[in-house]
């Protein structure tokens, strides 16, 4: 095998071995289905980019068809939406096709299958058919109506067609085998009777294909010859072939359905039906809110096409479900922005310097590198003058020997411009500086070749000009939400995990070079991370999106809560130790507060339950935890290994392990009462004076 077939996935082969088994090249034909009921989100754009990549690869046609088989949650709005994001991804589609551009001959087909004694019309409530179709162990049985005669069934079809019954009267079923081991092929549905204007065929139509019937036919009659879906239709594609084999004729192409594993991203959602929730109670601000994974919110908050399709690519495809970091997606952002992003000076979060020996009427403008990562980028000018703005992080009075910024005493570089020395400080009457003020080495401006210019500073600063800087609004984004999948913990309501941190807006202040801006526009704050252009701006009124910074905060505050968990369980033992009330206090007070900062619900519920052994500190540790993390509550904690966690707890020797244990049973009303037994054998053997109130007092 080549070196190139090797590098093949598993789509690709099966295209080839299609291909050497003599499937003619151009009758290769390719679709992608979105059904518009949404905005396409960043899972869409794995199945985008592997169709249409397929396209290209093959040169082959793609078509963009839109399911469009449900009214009741379809809207033009979504498809002229998903229409923006392929094109703004860079793909193009050979011809729009519509589902509802084939209901006649959809319907056409389900009259046939009547005729053949292959469909027909169940009467039931729906909750009759759910009954009767059984359960994946046991199978179904025939219903009342299954044997209706050919000529009532055409009858009544055509009543629904005509509008003649309300929903929910009638649905036409296949008529396939009510004992298969497939629940799908138990009599699928193939129509239902909805009266809802539709979005292309307004109220032509009464009744609607479901989605299982029109999608397979849909893709024979474009003459699709591999319908790439997801893993959650492998069990559709035995029906999406019997479906089929109805109306197959042998002179055409016959579609096969092919399954792939969905993207799945940490730290968002995917579900349209979570995201229209977001959008319907305004958590976020419409579908094209940055913090949202939809390829418009992406887009607005700075993404690049390149960097989605360099993703989609670098994660591949493949056959097993897996669950992708988003630092991989924001990796992709930087590496694409890094080579084009301008180079720009801004201030978020602004102090006044004072260079008090610089002339207070002076003003230079000094040459800045647009990209040093793109030669042709050139460069451009940047104003200073006396009074300037730095971040307020970059500046300490009284610093610590690795503070490689600026502090009173200590050098510096400004960027571009001149090596300062921190002199003094203004504060106002509650001790905040207010102003700095710094001296600094006339021969010392970057580029002049001086003796000076070369001289090595602890750190080089950015900075604005306050007598030039462009006042801006900056909407700093983060993460929706603070879980790594917010979705799929039992009993918890995903927004249970939105971050409260997702959108900060601050006023910044940057160099006259932008005040031309247009929205789209992206930049590197120098510093500080990556920036767009938001669509809100106007004239007089500059608005930027964060998109990403600079280093992966993420995978940084990972790892410091998982380190600040590991050293918070150390101090267990120099608590448990210390003999000295006072100091054990505070060594208490240290560990509550570090439990009280973790965010990361996930990792606090495996370090409780990866603490539940027969070790008195270790179980000291889950009760503190338990007890004062307002991000775990106990019906996060699976039955067995609470019980399990209470059982030990008050059968522990330390006093400390048995009075959290009885705190936490006395906020878990279900379990106190089972323990009612344990708490009053302990009542009865307990020597420790605390533990003995505290039971008391519970009226134990």
């Amino acid at each position: 095998m080549s070196t190139e077939e090797k590098s093949l996935h598993f789509i690709e082969q099966i295209i080839e071995d299609s291909l050497s088994n003599g499937f003619p090249q151009d009758k290769l034909r390719f679709r992608f289905p979105p059904e518009p009921n949404g905005y396409l989100h960043i899972g869409h754009a794995k199945s985008i980019c592997l169709n249409f990549g397929l396209g290209l690869k093959y040169n082959a046609p793609v078509n963009l068809r839109f399911d469009d088989t449900n009214p009741a949650k379809e809207e033009q709005e979504y498809v002229d939406a998903i229409k923006e994001d392929l094109q703004w991804l860079g793909f193009n589609w050979a011809e729009e096709r519509y589902a509802s551009d084939y209901f006649q001959q959809l319907y056409d087909w389900a009259v046939k299958m009547i005729k053949n004694g292959k469909a027909y019309i169940d009467s039931q409530s729906s909750e009759d058919m759910a009954s009767q179709k059984g359960t994946p162990t046991q199978p179904g049985v025939d219903g009342p109506y299954r044997n209706r005669s050919v000529e009532e069934n055409l009858t009544l079809f055509e009543g629904m067609k005509n509008g003649d019954f309300e929903e929910g009267s009638h649905v036409l079923r296949a008529k396939i085998d009510m004992t298969s081991t497939n629940m799908l092929m138990r009599d699928p549905l193939m129509y239902r009777v909805l009266h809802r204007h539709h979005h292309r065929t307004g109220n032509d139509w009464k009744i609607y294909p479901m989605y299982d019937f029109a999608h397979g036919e849909s893709d024979y009659i474009e003459q699709i010859s591999h319908s790439i879906c997801t893993l959650e239709f492998v069990m559709h594609r035995e029906l999406y072939n019997w479906f089929l084999d109805q109306i197959y004729d042998d002179s055409k192409v016959k579609p096969h359905q092919y399954e792939f594993a969905r993207l799945n991203l940490n730290y968002t959602v995917m579900s349209k039906r979570k995201l229209l929730q977001l959008v319907q109670e305004n958590i976020v601000n419409g579908w094209d809110d940055p913090r949202m994974p939809t390829i418009s919110g992406l887009r607005r908050r700075g993404y690049t096409a390149n960097s989605i399709r360099k993703f989609c690519d670098i994660i591949g495809v493949a056959k097993r479900e897996n669950i992708i970091d988003f630092s991989l997606l924001e990796f992709c952002l930087r590496e694409d922005l890094n080579k084009s992003a301008p180079r720009v000076m801004a201030v978020l979060d602004p102090i006044k310097l004072v260079i008090t020996n610089y002339p207070e009427d002076k003003e230079e403008w000094l040459e800045a590198e647009n990209n040093q990562e793109d030669e042709s980028a050139g460069f451009r000018k940047v104003p200073f003058s006396r009074e300037l703005f730095i971040e307020r992080e970059d500046f300490l009075d009284d610093a610590p020997a690795k503070f490689f910024r600026l502090s009173l005493g200590r050098e510096v570089r400004l960027k571009n411009a001149y090596i300062i020395k921190g002199e003094s400080v203004i504060k106002d009457a509650a001790g905040n500086i207010t102003e700095i003020h710094v001296t600094y080495d006339e021969d010392s401006r970057s580029g002049s070749g001086s003796e000076a210019s070369q001289r090595k500073v602890a750190g080089t600063l950015h900075w604005v000009s306050i007598q030039h800087a462009l006042e801006t609004e900056v909407r700093l984004y983060d993460r929706l939400f603070i879980d790594e999948a917010p979705d799929s913990h039992k009993e918890k309501n995903f927004l249970e995990f939105m971050n409260p941190s997702s959108l900060q807006i601050v006023k910044g202040f940057v160099e006259p070079s932008l005040a031309m801006v247009q929205s789209g526009e992206k930049f590197q704050f120098q510093r500080l991370g990556y920036f767009n252009v938001d669509k809100d701006t106007a004239e007089g009124k500059i608005v930027f999106n964060k998109t990403v910074g600079l280093k992966d905060a993420w995978e940084e505050k990972g790892k410091k809560e998982e380190n600040l968990l590991m050293n918070t369980q150390k101090e267990i033992n120099k608590y448990v130790k210390e003999k000295d009330e006072n100091n054990a206090n505070l060594i208490l007070n240290s560990i509550v507060e570090n439990i009280k900062s973790i965010d990361n619900y996930s990792l606090i519920i495996q370090t409780i339950v990866k603490n539940i052994k027969n070790d008195n500190n270790s179980l000291l540790f889950s009760n503190l935890i338990l007890h004062h993390s307002d991000k775990v509550q106990v019906k996060d904690i699976e039955e067995e290994s609470l019980t399990k966690f209470y059982t030990m707890s008050l059968k522990s020797q330390m006093a400390a392990v048995r009075i959290l244990a009885i705190e936490n049973l006395q906020n878990d009303l279900s379990n106190f009462n089972l323990f009612q037994t344990q708490l009053s054998e302990l009542k009865t053997n307990e020597k420790n004076e605390k533990v003995l109130q505290l039971l008391n007092d519970l009226k134990i």
